[in-house]
């Protein structure tokens, strides 16, 4: 009862009733926010604190931004979609915040598309190499069988590209990277696919910003091999499961493509089947499946462990 009321009476104000149904609709930072709401940027702040403070909105650090995004915390889940139906669609104000935030969308998705477009010849080269990237989607889908009540992350999410398979079969998705270019290209993708039970945010693979516990499946996709620890990032993605929860993991089988090494910054040739088993087990993971995809000439396997 006491954090509805609280809530309720954070909400109590014209412009913080516009700043959460703009962010109901996707991350945005203070200064997007203070573009589309048409006012200073400490009044914006005060009120994000407010919001934050009320457990309605959370605070997501990404190096030098901060998004907000409307809380899943479960004692707000119920009455706030509620709260924003209730809301005319059809009011001036929140109108023309509309026309402002898809603004702001269609220049984030511009600016992903000039970067994926920068890069795109990059992963052309690798992905040439090996099997087709929808039989292993397909793979990975079938070995996790997820469900609608699951939580499902995906570590070095890159694209997001996991994240918009796995979205129709989840309850809720998360998605983290180094990289601010790449989570732009995530947001956007994400944003216009409408998959609006996922979102991404700023993460080292070695310290996954969640806590013990919060997921039922977890996926760490074609980015081992550019680890210098691979097992800490196996152990880090155990750490985060919750008991009997499910960990794929999606690489290279072993092989000699050089290049891969001097010209995409590989740090590993792939890995053997007994080496992820070995360190799974170490992770207080039993490994579970092995499937090997193969492709000319690099083989794609998919490993599926189970938390113990």
């Amino acid at each position: 009862m006491d954090a509805v009321l609280s809530a309720l009476k954070a909400l109590a104000e014209p412009t913080r009733m516009r700043v959460v149904a703009l962010c109901a609709q996707g991350d945005l930072t203070v200064s997007e926010l203070v573009h589309i709401l048409g006012q200073s940027q400490p009044r914006v702040s005060r009120h994000l604190k407010l919001l934050c403070e009320a457990g309605i909105l959370q605070r997501m650090r990404e190096g030098s931004w901060v998004f907000h995004r409307l809380s899943a915390a479960p004692e707000h889940a119920q009455f706030l979609p509620k709260l924003l139906d209730l809301i005319p669609k059809e009011d001036e104000v929140l109108v023309r915040d509309q026309e402002r935030l898809d603004d702001v969308k269609k220049e984030r998705a511009e600016k992903a598309a000039a970067y994926f477009s920068q890069n795109a010849q990059r992963w052309g080269e690798i992905r040439a190499l090996h099997a087709d990237d929808q039989e292993v989607e397909n793979a990975l889908l079938k070995v996790f069988t997820p469900r609608i009540d699951q939580d499902f992350l995906d570590i070095g999410t890159g694209t997001g590209r996991l994240l918009e398979v796995f979205s129709p079969f989840i309850k809720q998705g998360w998605g983290v990277d180094l990289s601010s270019d790449m989570l732009a290209i995530a947001r956007a993708k994400l944003e216009e696919g409408g998959f609006t039970n996922c979102a991404v945010r700023q993460g080292d693979m070695y310290q996954v910003p969640f806590s013990a516990d919060s997921f039922d499946l977890v996926s760490i996709h074609q980015v081992l091999h550019y680890t210098d620890e691979p097992a800490r990032a196996i152990f880090e993605a155990a750490r985060v499961l919750r008991t009997g929860g499910k960990l794929g993991i999606v690489d290279f089988a072993p092989h000699e493509e050089e290049t891969l090494r001097t010209h995409h910054q590989h740090r590993r040739l792939g890995f053997d089947d007994e080496e992820l088993s070995r360190i799974c087990r170490e992770c207080g993971l039993k490994m579970n499946q092995i499937q090997h995809i193969p492709g000319n000439p690099l083989t794609v396997t998919v490993w599926v462990a189970e938390k113990e």
